[in-house]
């Protein structure tokens, strides 16, 4: 019963956290700041090489390509800086949500209240870590994009005037 009880609330997470994730307002996520800024030691994610983020990345579920109330996590050719930057916000809601989701985790434990309970937590938070890392792996590279292509925004409506 209690194994029955996990997966119900573990499903039930999953499922509330999409729907609050999409009503976050974006404008409270910022990129620059705590808790999503780079820290040094990722090295504009490149620390994030080390486990062979590219090769996985591409092979974990994407909410967004199964959910079409979601934001497509894709640059396309046309982009503009404006698009990017709405990217960029949704990486942070991303990390947000599955950090999120670590945290509610743990109440898997209470259904169990043994070593049981512990492992089951603990496997939730381990299945949200790669999500969390992709998150952070593609911010810089995202935050560099949008800087260049607002340089070429600006040179552009200079050249127009």
């Amino acid at each position: 019963m209690e194994l029955l009880k996990s997966i119900v609330y573990v499903a039930f997470i999953g499922i509330l956290a999409h729907y609050v994730g999409e009503a976050l307002p974006r404008r409270l996520f910022r990129e620059d700041r705590f808790p999503f800024k780079l820290y040094k030691w990722e090295r504009n994610g490149k620390v994030y090489e080390y486990i062979w983020i590219k090769k996985w990345k591409t092979k974990v579920p994407d909410m967004s390509r199964y959910m079409k109330d979601m934001l497509p996590k894709k640059v396309s050719f046309g982009s503009d800086s404006e698009s990017v930057d709405m990217l960029i916000r949704e990486t942070c809601v991303a990390e947000f949500i599955h950090k999120a989701l670590c945290v509610f985790s743990l109440g898997v434990y209470f259904f169990w209240k043994n070593n049981i309970g512990i492992i089951l937590a603990l496997v939730c938070i381990i299945c949200n870590v790669p999500f969390i890392i992709i998150q952070r792996y593609n911010r810089p590279h995202l935050i560099r994009l949008r800087n260049r292509l607002r340089r070429r925004e600006e040179k552009k409506a200079l050249c127009d005037i």
